[in-house]
């Protein structure tokens, strides 16, 4: 599962029977502070995500267990809309401590 925002839409007059309905968009993954992350991919929509939205992708098998697309050829689907990150910055990894003298 990764974060990814909506880029945009994909409009397939012709598709797989199993697709009919469904709501094709262009997403963004994203790295946890919200920055671009890898290359857009194409995701089923399952929770009415909308422009610009920040969403929840799963990829694989995952994709194919919700019940719109159960049984359909889909690689990634859209399972949540996000309201929030929260990013807890007290495991952040930090650099060890020079030794006094040593050369910077």
């Amino acid at each position: 599962m990764y974060l990814a925002r909506i880029l945009g839409t994909v409009v397939a007059t012709r598709k797989d029977d199993r697709l009919e309905g469904c709501k094709l968009l262009v997403v963004q993954p994203l790295d946890p502070a919200g920055n671009d992350s890898g290359q857009p991919v194409v995701a089923v929509d399952t929770v009415g995500a909308g422009a610009s939205e920040m969403v929840l992708v799963v990829t694989g098998s995952s994709a194919r267990m919700t019940s719109r697309t159960k049984d359909a050829p889909v690689d990634a689907a859209i399972v949540g809309i996000v309201d929030t990150v929260a990013l807890d910055r007290s495991n952040e990894l930090k650099p060890p401590p020079r030794e006094k003298g040593s050369a910077a």
